[in-house]
């Protein structure tokens, strides 16, 4: 399952682990979160989130 990466704070979202403190059970997509559900740590939205390959990070 593809992980998605915050383009704001770098949070990691892994379908395998999930969204425990968000009632996100291990092995949900990111396809299939709620439209509500928020990055855990900086409360961005699910369209701040990109696959990893197409995220850039600049120091």
């Amino acid at each position: 399952m593809q992980q998605y990466v915050c383009i704001l704070c770098g949070y990691i979202y892994d379908p395998q682990k999930g969204d425990p403190k968000a009632g996100i059970e291990p092995g949900r997509p990111f396809e299939r979160l709620p439209d509500d559900w928020v990055c855990p740590i900086c409360g961005a939205l699910k369209s701040d989130f990109a696959p990893p390959d197409d995220v850039v990070v600049v120091y």
